[in-house]
């Protein structure tokens, strides 16, 4: 073959590959994109979580003594964690509302770069946001629940 390629092409250099290195080239530069951005999505949500723990510890220093007195006139823990996380897990469940058309528009637009490709369904979606629900939950119910728990003398006392 190199001899055939001097014959017809004697000033060019003759460079070959095959054809499956250079898929199993583009193929691992693809699992290296998607370890990065496996690992900047973990730390992403590792901020967005702690932000919403400053979120939440913020309200409950504000509302202290509201906490107090709810307390005082017999509100339970569970309807005060409602109370003080129902806001913020409203703010997440837009949150997700907003981003699950961009991100089926950016899987979408991704996903025609490949030849053989997943189909897309709204279980996907729905799956994620379910997740981050959960994790918004796990981290603004354990500040709430331990304001709620909170002895209401100390909170009220406080001037």
């Amino acid at each position: 073959m190199q001899r055939r390629w001097k014959d017809h092409f004697p000033g060019a250099l003759f460079d070959f590959d095959f054809v499956s290195q250079q898929v199993k080239a583009q193929y691992l530069a693809e699992r290296r994109f998607s370890t990065i951005f496996g690992w900047f999505s973990a730390l992403s949500l590792l901020i967005a979580c702690l932000g919403l723990y400053g979120l939440i510890s913020f309200t409950v220093f504000q509302k202290t003594k509201e906490i107090g007195i709810r307390k005082v006139l017999g509100a339970t823990a569970g309807s005060i964690s409602l109370a003080l996380s129902g806001e913020l897990l409203r703010l997440v469940v837009l949150a997700g509302l907003i981003s699950i058309p961009a991100a089926g528009y950016a899987m979408h637009a991704w996903l025609q770069n490949f030849a053989y490709r997943i189909p897309l369904s709204w279980w996907m979606f729905t799956a994620a946001g379910g997740g981050v629900v959960v994790i918004a939950l796990l981290t603004v119910g354990f500040q709430s629940v331990r304001a709620a728990m909170a002895n209401p003398v100390r909170s009220l006392r406080a001037e």
